[in-house]
């Protein structure tokens, strides 16, 4: 199995998400059954995952500052990816799916700024290995690419589940270099942190200068502050 190298630096981060349930197919801290069935109508491999015992929720509770769950919520990102990662080649791995629940409340922060950089970070890191990681915010509908609205969301979570080359890249058409990365993803073992950082504060100022150019307005000229809304 491969491990990625954020435990070889210091993680002064540690303990900002508590572990509320370990990765389980049925949590009993989020009520996740009703909204998992009725997401099987918009994901084809969803339903055959559900019914494999193929689709498990960890459930963190937030307890740290804005940047300390950020840093956190990565790392556990890093971990359920690296988990996946050998399984995915292995006979039913395109059902396996890993979701990083996130519960509890961090004061001036919202769950959407909590996890969008660690979610664009990840995207971007592990995509060229083909994992595909999302993002559903508790409470906010969602609405598909095609137009069709989803349910929302009892609880927040990123989905870390194996890519699918053909279908995934047309989801990210606003960012076109990380659509031709997932396109040709290829899992040759590589340590995906071997030419980054591991330092969370460095890994998102590497993630920064990812973000694809802004479109020119009046209101908002330059290069994007924050992850684009469309990278879900």
């Amino acid at each position: 199995m491969t491990t990625g190298r954020t435990s070889a630096a210091p993680r002064h981060t540690a303990g900002a998400l508590r572990l509320v349930e370990a990765s389980t197919p049925r949590p009993t801290f989020v009520d996740i059954s009703e909204y998992a069935r009725q997401m099987t109508a918009h994901c084809p491999y969803l339903a055959p995952s559900l019914q494999q015992g193929l689709t498990s929720w960890t459930v963190y509770s937030a307890d740290g500052d804005a940047g300390a769950v950020e840093a956190e919520l990565f790392h556990a990102g890093v971990q359920a990816a690296e988990w996946l990662r050998p399984l995915l080649n292995r006979p039913h791995g395109a059902l396996r799916c890993e979701n990083i629940v996130l519960l509890g409340d961090v004061p001036g922060a919202r769950h959407r700024d909590l996890m969008a950089w660690p979610h664009w970070a990840l995207k971007n890191l592990y995509g060229p290995v083909g994992v595909m990681f999302g993002k559903f915010y508790a409470g906010e509908e969602e609405v598909t690419t095609a137009g069709h609205r989803i349910p929302a969301a009892p609880a927040s979570f990123l989905p870390v589940r194996a890519a699918v080359r053909r279908r995934d890249p047309r989801f990210l058409s606003a960012t076109p270099d990380l659509a031709a990365a997932l396109a040709a993803a290829d899992d040759d073992d590589r340590d995906v942190f071997e030419h980054i950082p591991t330092e969370w504060t460095e890994i998102r100022t590497w993630a920064r200068h990812l973000l694809p150019p802004a479109k020119p307005s009046p209101s908002s000229p330059g290069t994007p502050a924050s992850p684009p809304r469309f990278s879900s």
